[in-house]
């Protein structure tokens, strides 16, 4: 893939050691002493392209749903930064990140870098040579820190339900790394891979060996056994009263007869009164239900003998009322019904109608020249709408490539 030419003049002579695609044709171009961000001729901008120098005391990120801003701050508060689209951030934070160590002299000549991992405000990054560690919420600043394999004296792992933790024990200190179990297998084969091709061997096992590590005593040394010997048994929650020599005496058996349990007591209470007013209740419900049913009715009929009984005359007059009533009203219908006929056709005069005019009555000829002229004018409004419509349906497509156009920009961080 060719290099644009501003992006060749930008060079001054360096080689290009990564490049990532932002999207269309913009891209980013990675050189040993700076980050180039180069932009295409687009609808928000021109052709151009920002040098940012791999120097910088600090850089932090800011990721948002679309896009993803890096910031480089230098010495004397110098700020600069860029935009990528969210989904190219790692692709872009791996190289610029690798840059900038070699810019700081972190990194030796020749020294790559082989992963970057982020978890959460835990920065991690293995190179050929040494695993370096940043905590914080910048990913990288002057209070990074740095192990170097060659002062690496053993390496372990510690598999958790959530996370796992690596035991890197550097100069006879142990250095603890959570990660996350999702990218921990990773990390733990990358890492290993890094410090097997440093110190030439093929497995964990040998590269303990080999660097003199002992995983068991050092996991002894970190270990704290707390051993009271032999102490003090712990203390009875309810311990024994003392007489005046000092020995234990036992409960009289007056103080059993009081430690009585009061629930008992209340028990025992409750049953004794289980004969009160609740059980005389129960005896007058069971003398009534007892009672016969002649009893029952007899004083049911005396408790309604107060009560009127006229309802049976009043619903006999009702139904009266209501059968007349329908043959009344039909009778007042009819007569009524009568009366309009009759005053309808008084009104109405056979010589008062007016005759239909002639207009209803046209010529053929005149309706056939008027239906052609419409017909015309129609055609030519047809026409002219169709002619309207092409012209709306090309500035539409216009519209939607630049939109398209833009939206692209967009997200390519411009």
């Amino acid at each position: 893939m060719s290099v644009p030419g501003i992006v060749q003049s930008t060079l001054n002579g360096e080689e290009i050691a990564a490049r990532v695609s932002l999207g269309g044709e913009d891209e980013l171009f990675i050189t040993p002493s700076s980050t180039l961000v180069y932009r295409s001729d687009g609808l928000l901008s021109d052709e151009s392209v920002d040098e940012l120098p791999h120097n910088a005391d600090r850089l932090t990120l800011s990721e948002g749903r679309r896009k993803t801003k890096f910031t480089l701050e230098y010495p004397l508060e110098e700020t600069r930064s860029f935009s990528v689209p969210s989904s190219k951030t790692d692709a872009v934070l791996h190289p610029v990140l690798a840059g900038v160590l070699n810019g700081n002299g972190i990194t030796d000549p020749g020294e790559t870098v082989v992963k970057t991992y982020r978890f959460s405000e835990l920065t991690l990054l293995i190179t050929s040579a040494r695993l370096v560690k940043h905590i914080g919420g910048a990913v990288w600043d002057s209070d990074y820190e740095e192990y170097h394999f060659g002062d690496v004296t053993s390496l372990a792992f510690e598999d958790g339900s959530v996370a796992t933790q690596i035991v890197l024990t550097v100069d006879g200190r142990p250095q603890r790394i959570k990660a996350p179990n999702e990218e921990a297998n990773d990390l733990r084969e990358r890492l290993q891979r890094a410090l097997f091709e440093y110190h030439d061997v093929g497995s964990l096992e040998e590269l303990n060996e080999t660097i003199g590590g002992d995983e068991e005593a050092d996991q002894d040394r970190e270990r704290t056994s707390v051993d009271f010997g032999d102490g003090v048994a712990p203390l009875d929650a309810n311990p024994p009263e003392l007489d005046d020599d000092g020995a234990i005496s036992d409960p009289t058996p007056e103080e059993d007869a009081q430690s009585v349990d009061p629930l008992t007591e209340t028990t025992a209470g409750t049953d004794s009164n289980a004969g009160g007013p609740r059980a005389d209740q129960a005896t007058g419900q069971d003398q009534r239900d007892s009672r016969p049913p002649e009893q029952e009715r007899a004083e049911t009929n005396s408790k309604s003998d107060g009560e009127p009984t006229a309802l049976t005359h009043e619903s006999d007059t009702t139904v009266e009322m209501s059968a007349d009533t329908p043959a009344e009203s039909e009778t007042d219908l009819a007569d009524t019904g009568t009366d309009d006929t009759e005053a309808s056709e008084r009104q109405v005069d056979p010589g008062s109608v007016i005759e239909s005019p002639s207009i209803l009555e046209p010529d053929a000829t005149g309706e056939s020249d008027a239906g052609t002229d419409d017909a015309d004018e129609l055609l030519e409004r047809i026409d002219s709408l169709e002619d309207a419509v092409e012209r709306q349906h090309e500035l539409l497509e216009h519209q939607q490539q630049t939109i398209e156009q833009l939206i692209v920009e967009l997200r390519n961080g411009r």
